[in-house]
C-alpha cells in the first residue's frame, strides 16, 4: 500500500532534513507496515529489556539495556533510495571499535537470501543522532532490513523514501520465534565493524530467523533476575555465554548451572546451546572455566536431557585462529564470522 506521509496526519511530526532530495517523505518505524524486531519502544527509547526488569538486574544492565544491539526494522519498498533520520541520546565511541559498528546502521536487501548493500555511516563528530542515505540503481520492489547500532541508544528512527514509493509489510521470518542470545560484550557485538557483522546477525541471515540480543557489555553475570526474565520469553532456542563477565571461576560455578536449570524448568523441550569464551588458545584458567561449563552440559546429558549442546571457545574461533580479535578478547569481523559458522551449524541442525 502507499502510506500517507506522517506530516499529513500530524504536522508536529514533520522531519526537518538537510538531505538533498526534493521528493523525500519520512515515516516513523513504530508504525505499520514497518516491523521492528529485537527491540521495542518504551518510555521514549528503543529497549532490549523492559525498564523495570533492567533496573532489577544491575546498574550496569540498566545502563546498557537501551543500547539497540540486535534491533532491526524490516519492510518492502520500490523507492530508489532509503534514508534514515535518527535521534540518539547515547552514542558509543571507543578507540578499538569502529564507529560504524557502535553507532551506525547498515542495510541488507532480500529475504531468504540477504545481501549487504551499504552502511548509513555516522559522522565522526556525531552527538545526538544523524541522517544518511543509500541509493539504488533502479526502482524495483525490495525486501529491506536495517540493523540498529550495537553500542548506542536510539530514541527516534524515521525512514525516508521517495514520495511516490510503495511501502509494504516485510515477508515473515522462516523461523519466527526468536533465538535468544545472552552474554557479554561479545554477545552485544563488540567489536564488529558494523551491526550486520555481529555473529547473531550472521546466523539470523543464514537461517532466516528472528533473534533477540541480550548481551550486556561487562555486566552479564548470570543473575537470577535475568534468568527469570529469559525463562518466560517465547523462543526457538537459547544460546548463552557470559564466561568473560563472570569475575572468577567460582562465580561461574555458582551461577552457570543454576541459570540453565531456571531456563530448563520453564522450557523442558527448548534447545539450549552453551558457549565458553571464544578463545583459540586458552590459558589454564580459561580451561578451568570451560570445564565448569562442560560440567553443566554433562550433568544435563547424564540426567537424560537430549536438547542441550556445547561449543567450546577453540571451536568458536576455529576459522579465525588467534587472528580473530581486535584486542585479544573482542572478535573482529573474521572472529564473528568464525563464531557464526560454529553456532549456525548447531542451530541449523536443531531448527
Amino acid at each position: 500500500m502507499k502510506m500517507k506521509h506522517i506530516a499529513f496526519v500530524d504536522s508536529n511530526f514533520k522531519v526537518k532534513t538537510k538531505l538533498d532530495k526534493k521528493d523525500i517523505k519520512f515515516y516513523d518505524v513504530k508504525n505499520a507496515p514497518f516491523e521492528v524486531s529485537g527491540v521495542f519502544f518504551e518510555s521514549g527509547k528503543f529497549r532490549r529489556l523492559p525498564e523495570k526488569v533492567a533496573k532489577s538486574v544491575s546498574d550496569g544492565v540498566y545502563a546498557l539495556h537501551t543500547h539497540t544491539a540486535g534491533g532491526r526494522v524490516r519492510f518492502r519498498t520500490d523507492s530508489r533510495y532509503v534514508a534514515i533520520h535518527t535521534k540518539m541520546p547515547d552514542v558509543g565511541k571507543m578507540p578499538h571499535f569502529a564507529l560504524t559498528g557502535s553507532a551506525g546502521f547498515d542495510l541488507y536487501v532480500g529475504n531468504e537470501s540477504q545481501k549487504y548493500m551499504n552502511t548509513f555511516i555516522p559522522p565522526y563528530d556525531i552527538r545526538k543522532g544523524y541522517e544518511s542515505m543509500i541509493e539504488f540503481d533502479s526502482a524495483v520492489m525490495r525486501d529491506i532490513t536495517i540493523n540498529f547500532p550495537l553500542y548506542s541508544a536510539v530514541s527516534e528512527l524515521f525512514i525516508g523514501l521517495g514520495e511516490d514509493a510503495t511501502v509494504l509489510e516485510p515477508a515473515p521470518y522462516r523461523i519466527d520465534k526468536p533465538v535468544v542470545f545472552y552474554g557479554s560484550s561479545i554477545t552485544q557485538g563488540g567489536c564488529a565493524s558494523r551491526p550486520g557483522n555481529s555473529y547473531e546477525s550472521i546466523v539470523s541471515r543464514r537461517l532466516n530467523a528472528d533473534f533477540v540480543n541480550l548481551g550486556f557489555s561487562g555486566n552479564a553475570k548470570g543473575e537470577k533476575e535475568i534468568a527469570d526474565y529469559i525463562k518466560n520469553l517465547e523462543m526457538s532456542a537459547f544460546v548463552y555465554d557470559y564466561d568473560y563477565n563472570a569475575p572468577t571461576v567460582t562465580h561461574l560455578k555458582e551461577t552457570h548451572e543454576k541459570m540453565f536449570e531456571i531456563i530448563r524448568k520453564a522450557n523442558p523441550e527448548l534447545p539450549v546451546v552453551m558457549l565458553s569464551r571464544p578463545k583459540f588458545s586458552p590459558n589454564d584458567e580459561e580451561n578451568d572455566r570451560l570445564e565448569t561449563i562442560r560440567a553443566t552440559y554433562q550433568n544435563a546429558v547424564d540426567s537424560g536431557d537430549k536438547n542441550v549442546y556445547l561449543i567450546d571457545g577453540k571451536t568458536l574461533m576455529n576459522l579465525a585462529g588467534d587472528d580473530g580479535t581486535v584486542d585479544g578478547c573482542h572478535p573482529n569481523d573474521m572472529g564473528f564470522m568464525s563464531m557464526a559458522k560454529a553456532v549456525g551449524d548447531i542451530l541449523e541442525k536443531i531448527l
